[in-house]
Protein backbone atom coordinates (compact mmCIF):
# COMPACT_ATOMS: atom_id res chain seq x y z
CA UNK A 1 0.00 0.00 0.00
CA UNK A 2 1.31 3.19 -0.65
CA UNK A 3 0.24 6.62 1.22
CA UNK A 4 -1.80 8.18 -1.16
CA UNK A 5 -5.49 9.30 -1.98
CA UNK A 6 -6.65 7.97 -5.62
CA UNK A 7 -9.31 9.61 -7.87
CA UNK A 8 -10.93 7.88 -10.81
CA UNK A 9 -11.06 10.86 -13.37
CA UNK A 10 -13.50 10.26 -16.25
CA UNK A 11 -14.34 14.51 -16.90
CA UNK A 12 -17.96 13.73 -15.63
CA UNK A 13 -19.48 16.08 -13.02
CA UNK A 14 -18.92 13.70 -10.78
CA UNK A 15 -15.98 12.55 -10.87
CA UNK A 16 -14.48 16.14 -11.02
CA UNK A 17 -16.02 16.90 -7.78
CA UNK A 18 -14.35 13.93 -6.65
CA UNK A 19 -11.28 14.93 -7.67
CA UNK A 20 -12.06 18.31 -5.76
CA UNK A 21 -13.19 16.23 -2.84
CA UNK A 22 -10.11 13.80 -2.72
CA UNK A 23 -7.46 17.05 -3.46
CA UNK A 24 -8.78 18.26 -0.18
CA UNK A 25 -8.32 14.89 1.48
CA UNK A 26 -4.48 14.22 0.52
CA UNK A 27 -4.14 17.79 1.80
CA UNK A 28 -5.31 16.88 5.22
CA UNK A 29 -3.33 13.75 5.43
CA UNK A 30 -0.17 15.19 3.87
CA UNK A 31 0.13 13.12 1.14
CA UNK A 32 0.29 13.16 -2.62
CA UNK A 33 -2.88 13.11 -4.89
CA UNK A 34 -3.03 10.51 -7.67
CA UNK A 35 -5.28 11.14 -10.68
CA UNK A 36 -6.16 7.70 -12.59
CA UNK A 37 -8.32 7.71 -16.16
CA UNK A 38 -9.52 4.23 -17.20
CA UNK A 39 -9.71 3.75 -21.01
CA UNK A 40 -11.90 1.03 -20.91
CA UNK A 41 -11.03 -2.08 -23.19
CA UNK A 42 -11.77 -3.86 -24.93
CA UNK A 43 -14.70 -1.79 -26.09
CA UNK A 44 -18.19 -3.17 -26.55
CA UNK A 45 -20.95 -2.13 -29.13
CA UNK A 46 -23.04 -0.25 -26.81
CA UNK A 47 -19.45 1.96 -25.94
CA UNK A 48 -17.16 1.78 -28.99
CA UNK A 49 -14.19 3.90 -28.70
CA UNK A 50 -13.38 6.76 -30.72
CA UNK A 51 -10.49 7.21 -32.52
CA UNK A 52 -7.17 6.35 -30.17
CA UNK A 53 -5.35 9.06 -31.06
CA UNK A 54 -8.28 11.39 -30.37
CA UNK A 55 -8.88 9.34 -26.97
CA UNK A 56 -5.39 10.06 -26.14
CA UNK A 57 -5.48 13.67 -26.35
CA UNK A 58 -9.10 14.37 -24.37
CA UNK A 59 -7.57 12.07 -21.66
CA UNK A 60 -4.31 13.87 -21.40
CA UNK A 61 -5.84 16.76 -21.86
CA UNK A 62 -8.23 16.47 -18.51
CA UNK A 63 -5.57 15.21 -16.21
CA UNK A 64 -3.59 17.80 -17.12
CA UNK A 65 -6.22 19.96 -16.63
CA UNK A 66 -7.20 18.67 -12.75
CA UNK A 67 -3.57 18.40 -12.03
CA UNK A 68 -3.26 21.98 -12.98
CA UNK A 69 -5.89 22.81 -11.02
CA UNK A 70 -5.05 20.57 -8.03
CA UNK A 71 -1.95 22.14 -7.32
CA UNK A 72 -3.49 25.80 -7.62
CA UNK A 73 -6.04 24.90 -5.03
CA UNK A 74 -3.44 23.49 -3.05
CA UNK A 75 -0.07 24.75 -3.61
CA UNK A 76 2.81 22.18 -2.37
CA UNK A 77 0.74 19.46 -3.23
CA UNK A 78 1.95 16.23 -5.02
CA UNK A 79 -0.14 15.66 -7.74
CA UNK A 80 0.42 12.17 -9.82
CA UNK A 81 -1.26 11.11 -13.33
CA UNK A 82 -2.08 7.80 -14.43
CA UNK A 83 -3.70 6.69 -17.56
CA UNK A 84 -4.36 2.65 -17.89
CA UNK A 85 -6.38 0.52 -19.91
CA UNK A 86 -8.41 -2.40 -18.98
CA UNK A 87 -11.95 -2.85 -16.91
CA UNK A 88 -12.80 -0.19 -15.13
CA UNK A 89 -13.89 -1.50 -12.40
CA UNK A 90 -10.75 -4.00 -12.16
CA UNK A 91 -8.27 -1.22 -12.71
CA UNK A 92 -9.94 0.97 -9.89
CA UNK A 93 -10.23 -1.72 -7.58
CA UNK A 94 -6.47 -2.63 -7.82
CA UNK A 95 -5.93 1.27 -7.88
CA UNK A 96 -7.48 1.20 -4.37
CA UNK A 97 -6.34 -1.34 -2.80
CA UNK A 98 -2.62 0.18 -3.22
CA UNK A 99 -3.81 3.67 -1.59
CA UNK A 100 -4.90 5.18 1.77
CA UNK A 101 -8.45 5.93 0.00
CA UNK A 102 -10.02 5.94 -3.03
CA UNK A 103 -12.39 8.43 -4.46
CA UNK A 104 -15.26 8.40 -6.95
CA UNK A 105 -18.28 9.79 -8.55
CA UNK A 106 -21.18 8.10 -7.21
CA UNK A 107 -23.85 9.15 -10.02
CA UNK A 108 -23.70 9.61 -13.40
CA UNK A 109 -22.19 8.44 -17.12
CA UNK A 110 -18.46 8.85 -18.31
CA UNK A 111 -18.94 9.36 -21.93
CA UNK A 112 -16.29 8.56 -24.15
CA UNK A 113 -13.64 9.38 -21.78
CA UNK A 114 -14.61 6.94 -19.02
CA UNK A 115 -16.91 4.46 -17.44
CA UNK A 116 -20.34 4.15 -16.20
CA UNK A 117 -19.29 5.75 -12.66
CA UNK A 118 -22.55 4.43 -10.68
CA UNK A 119 -21.77 1.06 -11.92
CA UNK A 120 -18.06 0.92 -11.39
CA UNK A 121 -18.25 3.24 -8.11
CA UNK A 122 -20.71 0.23 -6.98
CA UNK A 123 -18.69 -2.70 -7.71
CA UNK A 124 -15.08 -0.97 -6.54
CA UNK A 125 -16.84 -0.18 -3.36
CA UNK A 126 -17.97 -3.42 -2.92
CA UNK A 127 -15.14 -5.09 -3.50
CA UNK A 128 -12.12 -2.80 -2.58
CA UNK A 129 -10.03 -4.00 0.77
CA UNK A 130 -9.82 -0.30 1.11
CA UNK A 131 -12.22 2.56 2.47
CA UNK A 132 -13.75 3.93 -0.81
CA UNK A 133 -15.72 7.55 -0.37
CA UNK A 134 -18.30 8.28 -3.21
CA UNK A 135 -18.75 11.59 -4.14
CA UNK A 136 -22.00 13.26 -5.88
CA UNK A 137 -21.77 16.94 -8.05
CA UNK A 138 -23.90 19.27 -5.80
CA UNK A 139 -24.47 23.01 -5.65
CA UNK A 140 -21.12 24.34 -3.66
CA UNK A 141 -23.92 26.40 -1.40
CA UNK A 142 -25.82 22.90 -0.73
CA UNK A 143 -22.47 22.04 0.89
CA UNK A 144 -23.21 21.17 4.65
CA UNK A 145 -22.23 21.68 7.95
CA UNK A 146 -23.69 18.61 10.51
CA UNK A 147 -20.22 16.90 11.16
CA UNK A 148 -19.82 13.46 10.26
CA UNK A 149 -22.51 11.06 10.89
CA UNK A 150 -21.52 6.88 11.28
CA UNK A 151 -23.74 3.56 11.45
CA UNK A 152 -22.73 1.46 13.63
CA UNK A 153 -24.04 -2.12 14.36
CA UNK A 154 -23.28 -2.81 18.27
CA UNK A 155 -23.75 -6.80 17.66
CA UNK A 156 -20.73 -7.30 15.20
CA UNK A 157 -17.00 -5.83 15.24
CA UNK A 158 -16.43 -2.21 13.47
CA UNK A 159 -12.90 -1.44 14.85
CA UNK A 160 -12.12 -0.38 10.81
CA UNK A 161 -15.02 2.20 10.72
CA UNK A 162 -14.41 3.36 13.82
CA UNK A 163 -11.13 4.20 13.33
CA UNK A 164 -11.62 5.40 10.02
CA UNK A 165 -14.74 7.80 11.87
CA UNK A 166 -12.56 8.96 14.44
CA UNK A 167 -9.65 9.65 12.68
CA UNK A 168 -11.19 11.71 10.27
CA UNK A 169 -13.06 13.71 12.56
CA UNK A 170 -10.01 14.75 13.82
CA UNK A 171 -8.38 15.73 10.68
CA UNK A 172 -11.55 17.76 10.38
CA UNK A 173 -12.52 18.76 13.14
CA UNK A 174 -15.36 18.08 12.87
CA UNK A 175 -18.20 16.55 15.64
CA UNK A 176 -18.91 12.75 14.99
CA UNK A 177 -22.33 11.55 15.40
CA UNK A 178 -22.99 7.89 15.80
CA UNK A 179 -26.10 5.93 15.05
CA UNK A 180 -27.28 2.57 16.03
CA UNK A 181 -30.64 1.63 14.51
CA UNK A 182 -32.85 -0.95 16.13
CA UNK A 183 -35.58 -3.28 15.24
CA UNK A 184 -38.16 -4.90 18.48
CA UNK A 185 -38.07 -8.76 18.11
CA UNK A 186 -40.49 -9.88 16.19
CA UNK A 187 -41.58 -12.63 18.18
CA UNK A 188 -43.64 -9.57 19.88
CA UNK A 189 -45.65 -9.23 15.75
CA UNK A 190 -45.40 -5.39 15.90
CA UNK A 191 -44.47 -2.36 17.82
CA UNK A 192 -47.60 -1.71 19.91
CA UNK A 193 -47.52 -5.10 21.59
CA UNK A 194 -43.66 -4.63 21.95
CA UNK A 195 -44.24 -1.11 23.92
CA UNK A 196 -47.38 -2.10 25.82
CA UNK A 197 -44.96 -4.60 27.32
CA UNK A 198 -41.97 -2.55 28.19
CA UNK A 199 -39.87 -3.87 26.08
CA UNK A 200 -38.65 -0.67 24.11
CA UNK A 201 -37.41 0.81 26.99
CA UNK A 202 -35.91 -2.16 28.30
CA UNK A 203 -33.87 -3.07 25.08
CA UNK A 204 -33.43 1.09 24.37
CA UNK A 205 -31.42 0.58 27.87
CA UNK A 206 -29.25 -2.13 26.90
CA UNK A 207 -28.63 -0.91 23.53
CA UNK A 208 -27.67 2.52 24.34
CA UNK A 209 -25.12 1.42 27.05
CA UNK A 210 -23.31 -1.49 24.34
CA UNK A 211 -23.16 1.44 22.24
CA UNK A 212 -21.17 3.73 25.27
CA UNK A 213 -19.01 1.03 25.78
CA UNK A 214 -18.27 0.63 22.19
CA UNK A 215 -17.08 4.01 21.87
CA UNK A 216 -15.23 4.36 25.13
CA UNK A 217 -11.70 3.70 24.29
CA UNK A 218 -12.33 5.68 21.40
CA UNK A 219 -13.48 8.76 23.57
CA UNK A 220 -10.22 8.26 25.35
CA UNK A 221 -8.27 8.13 22.15
CA UNK A 222 -9.51 11.04 20.56
CA UNK A 223 -10.05 13.11 23.54
CA UNK A 224 -10.51 16.17 21.33
CA UNK A 225 -13.05 14.99 18.88
CA UNK A 226 -16.78 16.14 20.31
CA UNK A 227 -18.49 12.45 19.63
CA UNK A 228 -22.23 12.09 19.71
CA UNK A 229 -24.39 9.16 19.97
CA UNK A 230 -28.03 8.56 19.83
CA UNK A 231 -29.96 5.50 18.92
CA UNK A 232 -33.39 4.69 16.34
CA UNK A 233 -35.60 2.34 15.55
CA UNK A 234 -36.73 0.80 12.50
CA UNK A 235 -34.90 0.80 9.15
CA UNK A 236 -31.22 1.43 9.21
CA UNK A 237 -30.94 2.51 5.42
CA UNK A 238 -33.82 5.17 5.92
CA UNK A 239 -32.76 6.50 9.25
CA UNK A 240 -28.91 7.06 8.03
CA UNK A 241 -29.93 8.44 5.01
CA UNK A 242 -32.05 10.99 6.40
CA UNK A 243 -29.06 12.02 8.85
CA UNK A 244 -26.78 12.66 5.92
CA UNK A 245 -29.31 15.20 4.96
CA UNK A 246 -27.09 17.75 7.18
CA UNK A 247 -23.72 15.91 7.14
CA UNK A 248 -20.37 17.00 5.53
CA UNK A 249 -19.47 13.17 5.82
CA UNK A 250 -21.12 9.63 5.90
CA UNK A 251 -19.54 6.34 6.88
CA UNK A 252 -21.14 3.07 6.63
CA UNK A 253 -19.57 -0.96 6.92
CA UNK A 254 -19.16 -2.88 4.35
CA UNK A 255 -18.95 -6.81 5.35
CA UNK A 256 -15.92 -8.32 3.55
CA UNK A 257 -17.45 -11.95 3.90
CA UNK A 258 -20.64 -11.92 1.45
CA UNK A 259 -22.40 -14.38 -0.42
CA UNK A 260 -21.49 -15.21 -3.84
CA UNK A 261 -22.52 -12.63 -5.95
CA UNK A 262 -23.23 -9.94 -3.37
CA UNK A 263 -20.61 -7.16 -2.70
CA UNK A 264 -22.49 -4.56 -0.82
CA UNK A 265 -25.27 -4.92 1.59
CA UNK A 266 -28.73 -3.18 1.31
CA UNK A 267 -27.93 -0.65 4.13
CA UNK A 268 -24.51 1.08 2.08
CA UNK A 269 -26.21 0.45 -0.76
CA UNK A 270 -29.42 2.39 0.00
CA UNK A 271 -27.29 5.46 1.53
CA UNK A 272 -25.06 5.67 -1.38
CA UNK A 273 -28.20 6.24 -3.83
CA UNK A 274 -29.88 8.62 -1.33
CA UNK A 275 -27.25 10.39 0.79
CA UNK A 276 -26.47 14.27 -0.66
CA UNK A 277 -22.55 13.74 1.77
CA UNK A 278 -20.50 12.06 -0.08
CA UNK A 279 -19.97 7.95 1.63
CA UNK A 280 -17.36 6.18 2.33
CA UNK A 281 -17.86 2.47 2.88
CA UNK A 282 -14.95 0.91 4.71
CA UNK A 283 -14.49 -2.97 4.89
CA UNK A 284 -15.23 -4.97 7.90
CA UNK A 285 -14.08 -8.11 9.47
Amino acid sequence: MTAQVTVGLDGSDESLAATRWAAGEAVLREVPLRLVHVEEWPSTPEAPLPDSGQLDARAEALLESEADRARREHPGLNVLVDRVRGRAAEELTAAANEADLMVLGSRGLGGVLGFVIGSVSLAVAGAAQRPVVLVRAKDEEAVAHGGIVAGVDIHHPCEPLLAFSFTEAARRRLPLHFLHVWKPPTSYGGYVAFADHGGRETLESHALGGLDDLLAPWRRRYPGVDVGARLAMGSSAYEIAVASRDAELVVVGRRTHRLPGVSLGHVAHAVIHHSPAPVAVVPLV
